[in-house]
């Protein structure tokens, strides 16, 4: 990477809220100030010896240009320090997502929740307050509408009145995609759909506000019951934490069965290329489900595109199957593409 990229990812992992994070920063950092790790320093350090013990003046010139430092991170990294604008703007942003949305309940929603257009002004103010909260997109929407003007105004200046002259606008900002799903996974499924990089991905935080998964293989195995009692014990621990500890140390108790939410905002393309490769039968049935139901939201909420993927279906693209609640799988289209 650049000097640039490489200075960004230091200061943002500087600015996380999670120990562990900032100092990954921190180590990394370090790593890109010290001089390179020489893979061959002892098997070079040993042919300098032996040639010193027939010609010292050449075993000084082999040390010289074998066993010398170098540094090949760019300077700029050592002024690498947390971003002032990620920090106070996330605590800023929290508070307002507190204060417009009161004591109103989390919905559960859908899983799979493709969203309609709106303003470009609402879509901003509510994916802002989206990130920093535990709501869906629509119930922080209905709420945004519901601002003035000037209220929605002022939650935008938010994200950019600590922004500094060198400091990138936050993912928010990277607002106007087509395609916005907004998508409550379990995490080890997450983690998997977190690999497409072709999209815009605004993540809330773990919780376990959204409940757990149950795999049907859990029921199948006549262990439903004691797998309820550990993600309960384990959503208690986390409440337990949370108030003795704070909530970024809380999570790392709750199971990658319990859910989060995360905004995925992409044009048609990527929504097909994700349809298609997230619902192979080789995948695991939490993407694969949630990949078959962005192909569906797209059909059914858009005639427009309809047309187009029954032609791109017939080429051989789309997805391949998707898996029902009785874990088997149904064909989706004829054949695969010869890859």
């Amino acid at each position: 990477m650049n000097a640039r990229t490489l200075e960004t990812q230091v200061s943002r992992l500087l600015s996380s809220e999670y120990p562990e994070v900032q100092t990954l920063g921190r180590l990394l950092k370090q790593a890109a100030s010290e001089p390179a790790y020489n893979a061959n320093q002892e098997s070079w350090s040993a042919l300098v010896e032996e040639i010193n013990a027939s010609n010292p003046e050449l075993a000084a010139r082999a040390r010289q240009t074998l066993l010398k430092d170098v540094r090949v991170a760019p300077t700029l990294v050592k002024y690498a320090d947390p971003c002032q604008y990620e920090i106070s703007t996330r605590q800023e942003l929290r508070q307002a997502a507190v204060e417009m949305m009161g004591n109103v309940q989390i919905s559960s929603g859908k899983a799979v929740d493709l969203l309609e257009d709106e303003p470009f002004e609402v879509e901003l103010s509510a994916t802002l307050l989206y990130e920093h909260s535990h709501y869906s997109y629509r119930q922080i929407r209905e709420q945004v509408q519901g601002l003035s003007a000037g209220r929605r105004e002022e939650i935008i200046a938010l994200g950019a009145k600590h922004r500094g002259k060198h400091d990138e606008l936050l993912r928010a900002f990277s607002a106007g995609q087509k395609f916005r799903f907004d998508i409550l996974m379990d995490v080890g499924g997450f983690r998997d759909m977190h690999r497409h990089r072709r999209c815009i991905q605004i993540g809330q935080e773990f919780t376990a506000a959204h409940g757990y998964d149950t795999p049907a293989e859990v029921i199948s195995a006549g262990l439903e019951p004691r797998y309820q009692q550990t993600m309960h014990r384990a959503a208690e621990a986390a409440a337990a934490l949370t108030k003795s500890h704070g909530a970024t140390t809380a999570v790392y108790v709750l199971p990658m069965a319990y859910r989060k939410r995360t905004l995925f905002k992409m044009d048609f393309a990527e929504a097909l290329y994700i349809s298609e490769l997230r619902t192979t039968p080789a995948g695991h049935f939490s993407y694969r489900n949630v990949a078959y139901a962005m192909y569906e939201a797209v059909v059914e909420n858009s005639f427009s595109q309809y047309g187009v993927l029954l032609v791109l279906k017939d080429l051989g693209f789309g997805p391949i199957g998707h898996v029902c609640q009785n874990g088997k799988l149904h064909s989706c289209r004829a054949r695969q593409l010869q890859r």
